[in-house]
């Protein structure tokens, strides 16, 4: 394990990233955990207020992605310094994507449907940054034996094919499927050969002229959704928590 940590994240210069992405994976676990306490009342957490304004703390995140941003820039990818600065960047991201639902619509939806979006902000953020984590780097690391640069040749090109196939799912209007397959291996594969999604670029281009195509795309869409968004939404409130419920609609005139 130690050799395999010096060889593919310390000498390429990999460990801000390593800290980067902990710090912002632990930053998001903590923060919702805090969030979720005050929300249901328990601990000795609360809001953070002053002269009566709510402060979220997407505002302590920017400053600190600030601080971080500019200080990795300064320090290299080597040293205490850059470790330092991957650290506290790692944390500001983190507090500024657990609120990417308030900042993409410019209002206080933590709780509600739409905050369901920083969920997803937060977990394909740390499936991209673990794939560039966990990718072998075929430049940055000395005295390669000629089996490694095989075996370096050999993962680059498979990521590579996985990241075609993972556009044509991309374009088909699978995000999640493309996303997930340029770090899985066969992901890609799968959502690239099966239908595209209705309205997708893909079947705009290519179902144009081909109606059974059309019904044959928005019927397995449904059957999709359906199959699959509660496991979704359980996993998304186990992750996050589970949103307020909408106001019921009052007509005028009644109470």
């Amino acid at each position: 394990m130690g050799h395999w940590l010096e060889r593919n994240i310390i000498e390429p210069g990999k460990l801000p990233l390593l800290l980067a992405l902990t710090a912002f994976v632990l930053t998001f676990v903590i923060t919702r955990t805090i969030t979720r306490l005050i929300r249901a009342g328990k601990g000795p957490f609360g809001n953070v207020k002053a002269g009566g304004l709510h402060i979220h703390h997407v505002v302590p995140g920017v400053v600190l992605i600030v601080v971080g941003g500019f200080g990795a820039v300064g320090s290299g990818r080597h040293g205490p310094g850059a470790a330092l600065a991957a650290i506290v960047f790692g944390i500001g991201a983190g507090l500024v994507l657990d609120e990417f639902a308030l900042i993409l619509h410019l209002n206080d939806v933590y709780w509600t449907e739409d905050g369901r979006k920083s969920v997803e902000a937060v977990v394909i953020t740390a499936a991209l940054v673990g794939l560039l984590l966990a990718g072998f780097s075929p430049f940055g690391v000395n005295d390669l034996s000629a089996d490694e640069l095989q075996d370096r040749g050999t993962a680059i090109a498979n990521i590579g094919a996985n990241f075609l196939f993972s556009l044509v799912a991309l374009s088909k209007g699978k995000t999640r499927t493309a996303i997930f397959g340029v770090i899985v291996p066969l992901v890609g594969i799968v959502g690239a050969v099966r239908l595209a999604r209705p309205g997708s670029a893909w079947s705009r281009r290519f179902y144009r002229d081909r109606p059974r195509a059309r019904a044959r795309a928005g019927l397995r869409a449904y059957h999709h959704d359906r199959r699959w968004s509660r496991l979704s939404r359980t996993l998304q409130d186990w992750i996050g928590g589970k949103p307020d419920r909408p106001e019921p609609v009052r007509l005028p005139g009644r109470r």
